[in-house]
């Protein structure tokens, strides 16, 4: 699974003009899921995005977790992050994961991001066109690819 973590003030997404989820000082996280991607993968993805220390503490350093900040998530799926743009220049999508077994991965995602303690998790809409506002706190960005920790053996 990859993930692209922004730290946020705040975030909102909307489809067909309404609001459907936002969050205040936290993250919103772009996720998607790849062929080969599985629970464990969903599982790691939200411990290491639980703990990620990228909150500034009374130092000015960033030594705290969105759990130590009591902070939010907004987390919307983007089968878009699993693109491969090795050949010409229109990105094939064929190592994203079929759709039905995707939204199962980002909803377990979602999910132990709650079990992990995350006190509020807003999402998009799987698969809908979803129209995306946020004030990038920093900015911070961090990108996680579960693969690559396979490969790593993390």
């Amino acid at each position: 699974m990859k993930a692209v973590i922004q730290r946020v003030s705040n975030a909102e997404v909307c489809v067909d003009g309404q609001t459907v989820g936002s969050c205040n000082q936290g993250f919103l996280i772009l996720v998607g899921a790849a062929q080969g991607d599985t629970e464990q993968d969903a599982e790691l993805l939200a411990r290491k995005t639980a703990n990620l220390r990228v909150f500034c503490d009374d130092d000015d350093k960033m030594n705290l977790s969105v759990l130590d900040i009591e902070g939010e998530v907004l987390a919307i799926s983007q089968f878009t992050l699993c693109a491969d743009v090795k050949k010409g220049n229109r990105p094939s999508f064929i190592n994203a994961m079929e759709p039905v077994r995707a939204n199962e991965l980002y909803e377990l995602y979602c999910s132990k991001l709650r079990e992990y303690g995350v006190k509020r998790v807003e999402q998009g809409v799987f698969g809908a066109d979803m129209k995306v506002s946020l004030l990038n706190d920093g900015p911070v960005t961090i990108i996680f690819d579960t693969d690559i920790w396979r490969k790593n053996g993390n």
